[in-house]
């Protein structure tokens, strides 16, 4: 009898097993499907039986295992009269508020502090509704007048900023003189430290040129020394062949011969010197005067003396042209007018 009865469950569990599934089995392997869910990620695959996975649908189990989640939108609201733009960080996955001024702030800077937060952005641009790409140069004002697309690696944003009605020609006018108002006030109070800064800046650089000019400096005085020594000699000798000259004439005139003998020759003597006159004005293209004539032949002197000892003139008229430069600076920095003096200290220090 035990035997049948074991024959009998038997049959009857390969009929069970091969026949089409009941109402009943199926509400029994859904009731499996749910808690089979609830332990998906807890027990190994081995776990699950068979009827479970034959039975429910492919969807079923595709969704469990997939998620995708759209990219979070760029949102823009204004905080205290600032627009703060709340964007979703591509490496942290995680949103940061980047708070803006419309009028000193531009494009340019807004991209760079999205780059500077996040150092997985390699690639960020705005660009227009149609495609257009906005500058970096434009205000963040005028960004905020239209919608716009936010480009951040791969993943396009649509910006839409919320609208902001526009004040009145005479509130605008009134804003407008409150920035004057609030630019002047910054300068006044920053003027000092910017002039003193300046003023540090140009002196450092003074000494700077200064001492990179003093080795020059002491090769052109020895330079110069050697080309004015030398222009006196030349003097002193012009000097001594004109006395030579009225010296040989006068032992002629009246010594060794009449004036009527000697006037031809001090005639041709005078034209002569006329025509080496103008054979000098021939050559320089400038007159025959004596101050230039000496400042000729020193700059003559000097400038062989240069080719003899390597002397770097084209480094030192720089450096000295530099040094001029910067001493105007200084000069006109320390202007009273550039200090902005009252007019009482402008009257004292012009007397």
């Amino acid at each position: 009898m035990n035997w049948m009865g074991r024959s009998r469950k038997a049959d009857f569990e390969q009929d069970v097993l091969s026949a089409p599934l009941s109402r009943q089995t199926v509400r029994r392997a859904h009731g499996l499907r749910s808690s089979a869910h609830s332990t998906l990620f807890t027990q190994p695959p081995t776990a699950l039986s068979p009827q479970v996975w034959r039975g429910g649908p492919s969807w079923h189990g595709q969704r469990l295992l997939c998620s995708s989640a759209a990219p979070e939108e760029v949102t823009v609201v204004y905080q205290n009269g600032l627009p703060v733009i709340s964007v979703s960080l591509p490496s942290r996955r995680e949103r940061c508020q980047f708070t803006l001024k419309p009028l000193s702030d531009c494009v340019g800077v807004f991209l760079q502090q999205l780059q500077a937060e996040d150092r997985g952005i390699d690639r960020v641009a705005i660009y227009s509704i149609d495609g257009a790409r906005v500058a970096s140069s434009t205000g963040i004002d005028i960004l905020l007048l239209d919608d716009f697309k936010l480009v951040i690696n791969d993943t396009t944003h649509l910006v839409r900023p919320p609208r902001r009605e526009l004040l009145p020609h005479e509130e605008a006018e009134r804003l407008n003189d409150v920035k004057f108002l609030v630019q002047q006030l910054y300068t006044t109070l920053r003027i000092e430290e910017h002039q003193l800064s300046k003023e540090r800046e140009l002196i450092g650089r003074l000494e700077d040129l200064n001492s990179e000019l003093r080795p020059l400096e002491k090769m052109k005085v020895e330079l110069s020394k050697k080309a004015e020594r030398r222009t006196t000699w030349v003097l002193w000798g012009g000097m001594a062949y004109m006395a030579t000259q009225f010296g040989i004439l006068a032992r002629l005139t009246w010594w060794e011969y009449s004036w009527d003998i000697m006037e031809p020759v001090t005639y041709f003597i005078t034209y002569g010197t006329a025509m080496a006159m103008y054979a000098y004005f021939v050559l320089t293209r400038q007159e025959y005067i004596y101050p230039d004539a000496r400042d000729r032949q020193y700059l003559l002197f000097f400038h062989k003396g240069v080719k003899r000892t390597r002397f770097d003139i084209e480094k030192y008229n720089k450096l000295k042209d530099d040094v001029a430069e910067v001493e105007l600076d200084l000069k006109r920095l320390r202007d009273p007018l550039q200090l902005q003096l009252p007019v009482q200290q402008l009257t004292t220090s012009k007397n």
